[in-house]
């Protein structure tokens, strides 16, 4: 068995000002996004993700991909999306089993309303706190990450 390579002081620090400050900087933006637009990050990212996609259109399983969650998970947000009018869903052709999320035009204008004061919070807790190059620093770090973390196949997204 490996001896335990306990962290130094300065790596303690980091860690733990890391783990605290994305703690509170997630909260604070799904407070916000919440306020400003009701609703949780988690749907204003099922928004964003169809409305970048080919004819605002994308396979439920994709959505469940792209955002690293259970299958079940998306179904219910993609319910709720579609109660709201934003979302509708539709099988997919050559797929019995699949289906596909499309973004409504009122999810579209829905996000579009949501959006400004979503980047007004992103900037006054994050962006404009840090100098440009603590951007180009956060950047490169969250690229780092996501490398290690991020199965290959989307290593590069």
């Amino acid at each position: 068995m490996t001896e335990t390579r306990w962290l130094a002081p300065e790596e303690q620090r980091s860690w733990r000002a890391f783990g605290l400050a994305t703690r509170l900087l997630l909260d604070r933006l799904e407070r916000d996004l919440q306020e400003a637009a009701g609703m949780p990050p988690t749907y204003y990212e099922l928004l964003v993700l169809l409305s970048e996609a080919p004819e605002r259109t994308m396979r439920m399983s994709e959505l469940a991909r792209w955002t690293h969650s259970k299958p079940s998970r998306i179904t219910h947000a993609i319910a709720k999306l579609e109660q709201a009018g934003w979302v509708r869903r539709e099988h997919l052709a050559t797929d019995r089993r699949g289906w596909l999320a499309v973004l409504t035009d009122n999810g579209l204008a829905a996000l579009q309303a949501a959006a400004p004061r979503h980047i007004e919070s992103v900037r006054a807790h994050l962006i404009d706190v840090l100098t440009p190059e603590q951007v180009k620093q956060l950047g490169d770090i969250g690229e780092a990450l996501l490398k290690h973390l991020l199965p290959d196949d989307q290593a590069s997204t």
